[in-house]
Parts: structure tokens; sequence; C-alpha cells
């Protein structure tokens, strides 16, 4: 099936055999995809393609045994010189072996030999690994995965075989078949065959939420980004009608509707302001709305011991949520991650400053479809280069809930533990809770019902008031840092509540 659905040839490659580069590496997991595109190339050049693994040493396409007894890397480099005619050699993880000096010098050597009579030397793994010696013989090419054409040709020969069975539903509109496919960006052509082969299975359609949750299986061996799932709601969020009101616009600024209509994907939102409002579940939301897979990335996890560690991580995480685009990144507390920078030359030789430069020369130069999400809670702590325009679509601050937003969550929380808010005094704990956080609000509530349930009773409007008076909240213990950050927001962002007391400001975000 596959050798119906490989795309042509990709012209770099192409290229560089026809120009006689000795040997191309190409870091890629699908030796597969890899395989035909080269066979495409070599019947057109009229070279022979020979392909070498440790396990089974040379054989051709068909895997009829070409040579099976060079298992042996260095007998595999003898064979490829003294081959005779026209070729090309794939070599399948070879990098292990690029760590010998005999080697490393007979990769060396091959420059020669392989100009002489048009051969070139092809290495494909999904691990990149040069060793200083060979950095000017050896040309790296980073294979793309599969984009929405060749996807749409695995989901189509899937499709047609299928149409006559009465037991699935394979009909798509162009919008549902939109994104099908768009939630399967990321994955290899065998992964997404088998996926939609596996929604098909399990739901008797293709069902999107299937294939983003095979990509959770992506992310976790990353060991840098988080996978979460999409559990929560707008709904289930109190007041921020501006910010609810600006992500709903944007609930389709993903799809090739909105691009042909001339509209550039959504770049990102920083939320900055008091702990407890809302931010995070915000992020969580978003995922829900705009049915993304939603990444997280914990900048701690970046910072290792080893020399270059760090800088290797950031571009790792940056290239993962790029493969699984269109996807939201989520960065909790950016504040914290990046708040040695201003000391980075002194405390850790630069490394923070490096990994911070590479973080935000992606966010203002990125192409691919991924929505970064920061929140903050300290201004203070944030980096000035990060909040200059173009860096974030919007800057929004989330403030404390008002009276009607209190009211609002006071509702939702209730009706998530299964009680009817009728049946409490919403008014009386609205008027007690002025300068609560939603935060603040939910765990009076808990606070309240596990009282009632130590008594083995329903819970009652005068237990959660009790509850409040007990309760010292965050703009008591930090009530000049919040007046603080409510003068810096005057004039650098937007309000994500629409209030009484609140006009909605244009945003101002340029740093003296």
């Amino acid at each position: 099936m596959m050798t119906d659905l490989i795309e042509s040839q990709p012209e770099e490659v192409a290229t560089l055999i026809r120009a006689r580069y000795s040997i191309i590496y190409i870091v890629s997991w699908e030796e597969a995809r890899i395989t035909l595109t080269l066979n495409n190339i070599t019947a057109e050049s009229e070279k022979r393609l020979i392909i070498w693994s440790t396990t089974e040493g040379f054989k051709d396409l068909s895997g009829k045994a070409v040579d099976a007894a060079a298992t042996d890397p260095f007998a595999a480099l003898n064979y490829i010189v003294d081959y005779s005619r026209p070729a090309v050699f794939l070599l399948k993880d070879f990098h292990p072996f690029m760590k010998d000096p005999v080697i490393i010098r007979r990769l060396r050597d091959l420059k020669e030999p392989l100009d002489k009579l048009r051969k070139s030397c092809v290495i494909v793994s999904p691990v990149l690994y040069i060793p200083t010696e060979l950095e000017k013989t050896i040309t790296v090419i980073d294979w793309d995965l599969p984009d929405l054409d060749i996807l749409n040709n695995v989901l189509q020969s899937i499709v047609e075989p299928m149409r006559e069975n009465p037991k699935v539903d394979v009909n798509l509109t162009e919008e549902q078949q939109e994104l099908v496919l768009k939630s399967a960006l990321g994955l290899t052509l065998v992964e997404a065959e088998n996926v939609f082969a596996k929604s098909l299975v399990k739901a008797k359609s293709f069902n999107p939420d299937i294939i983003i949750r095979e990509k959770e299986q992506i992310i976790k061996k990353s060991g840098i980004l988080e996978f979460y799932q999409r559990v929560e709601k707008l709904d289930s969020i109190g007041g921020l009608d501006n910010l609810k009101n600006w992500l709903t616009k944007r609930s389709k600024g993903f799809t090739e509707k909105s691009k042909d209509y001339g509209l550039p994907a959504p770049k990102g939102v920083m939320l900055i302001g008091i702990a407890g409002c809302g931010k995070s579940l915000t992020a969580k939301a978003i995922a829900s709305l705009w049915k993304l897979p939603l990444l997280r990335l914990d900048v701690g996890r970046l910072f290792g011991g080893i020399v270059g560690e760090s800088e290797r991580n950031i571009r790792k995480a940056i290239k993962i949520a790029e493969s699984v685009s269109p996807a939201i990144l989520w960065i909790d507390e950016i504040e914290k991650g990046f708040s040695g920078i201003r000391s980075s030359g002194q405390t850790d030789a630069g490394t923070t400053s490096r990994v911070f430069g590479t973080f935000i020369t992606w966010l203002q130069e990125k192409e691919d479809p991924v929505f970064v999400i920061a929140t903050a809670n300290d201004v203070s702590q944030l980096p000035p280069e990060l909040l200059r325009k173009g860096r974030f679509d919007e800057i929004f601050f989330v403030d404390l809930p008002s009276d009607s937003e209190r009211t609002d969550i006071f509702r939702i929380h209730f009706e998530k533990r299964g009680r009817d808010p009728k049946k409490f005094d919403i008014n009386a704990l609205t008027g007690l809770t002025t300068g609560f956080s939603g935060a603040e609000i939910e765990q009076v509530i808990i606070e309240a019902m596990f009282e009632a349930f130590f008594d083995d009773r329903e819970v009652e409007t005068t237990d959660i008031m009790n509850a409040i008076d007990e309760t010292v909240t965050l703009s008591r213990l930090m009530k000049d840092e919040i007046s603080d950050l409510r003068t810096w927001a005057t004039s650098r962002a937007r309000y994500a509540s629409k209030t009484e007391q609140q006009t909605e400001r244009k945003i101002d975000i340029e740093i003296d």
C-alpha cells in the first residue's frame, strides 16, 4: 500500500545525489518512506539502490540478498568502495558505529572512490550523531513528517475499501476531513495508517480524539513536554468574558478556510494576573474549545548538567511541538522559569540566557501553527523582551473576580459537586467574598463540605460562611503587590473581564 502513497521525490535529496555529495545523513524514523523515495531517485538516474543493516548486510529493495555476509560496518564500507557501478547505498542506523576512530577514518576516505563511479552513501537514523572529524564531510537533512496531502492519501486508501461496509461510517464532510487530517499531523506514515484503522475499529468512524490520543505517546517519550487531556471547558470558568470572547472568535483560526480568507494562524496569548483567578484553567479550556492537543512545557526540565544539554532540550521541545501542530503549548508561571536570565552570565555561564534567546526567537518567527499560552503572576520578574510586540497576539490581565463573576463561580462549583445552586444563598456568599480569588472560593466550598460530611449531613450556606470567616485571602497578604500589578496593567494589557468598573483598553506593550 505504501508504494502507492509515497510523495514525489524530495528535490533536495535528488539534487545532492546528482551533485555527487558523498555522504548524506537523513534524520528520520521513517525508513520505509525514505527507502521508497530513494528508489524513485535511483530509478530516474539509472542507479542501483542497495540497502545495508547490521543484521542483514546488503540487500536490494525487494529484499534479495546482495551481500548478506557484510554485516560488519567496516566490511560494509569496504564493499561500498569496491562496488564498481553507479549506486546509492542506504545505511540504516549506522550512527552507533561512528564513534569508532577506524570507521570515522574510513568514512572520510569515501569521497574520492564515490565520486569516480557516481556513488552516494545515505545514512538514515532517528538520532543525529556526527563526530567532529566528519562535520565537513556529511550533509544533514531533517526529513519532514507527512504533510496533509500525504496523510490524505493514507486516509483515502483506508476509506475506499470501506465505503460499502455498513458497519462503519467513512463519510466525512470537508470540515471533518480537515480536522481528522490535522489531528494526524506529527505522526509517521505508518502511525497515521494504524491510528486511522484503530479509529474505525473502536469508534466505527474517524474520531479526531482517538487520533490525538495517539500523539500522547510521542509527548510522553520526549521527557520534556507533558500531554494534557482536554477536560475543561470555557463554561467551567467564571467570568473572564473578554478573554472568552477573544478565544471563541479565534476557534477556527487554524482551518484552511481561515488561511484562504487571508488570516494568519493565532500565535499566542500571555495571561498576567493574580494567582488562583483562572489563568491555568483557561489554558486547559482552550484545548477543548479548539479541539487541539495541549502540551505543557515545564521550563525547569529544560536545564541539564551536561554542557549544551539545555540548549538541545529547548530545540527538542520546539521540534516536538511543531511536529504535532496544530497544537497549544502551555507555559505556566513563565516568570519563574526564566527568572535568572539577568544574572545568567555570572551564575550559569549564560545557559539560561541562551535557552531564553532560542525560545523568544522562535516565538517571534515561528511558522508552524503552535499557539503559545503563557501565564505569569509576578510581572516584575518577566524579562522585558518577552513582552515585545510580535511575541504574542495579546496580553490579558486577569484580576480578582467581580461580584457577578463570584456569583457565577459559586454556581459553577456547586453544580460541579452535584449540588443545586438554588438551595444556597449565593447573593450572601458573594457579598462575603469580596477580594476572594476563584481558587479561594472553591476551597471554602470544599472546606464546608468536609465539615458537613464529618457530621453526616448535607452542606449548608452557614457552613460556607464559617469557612469564609476563617480564610485569609491572598488579596490581604499581597495588597501592595496586587495594587502595583493593577497599575502596570492599566496601560499595558487588556482586561480579561468586562465589568462595570473596567473598560476595555487597547493593548500597548512596547517596553520603554
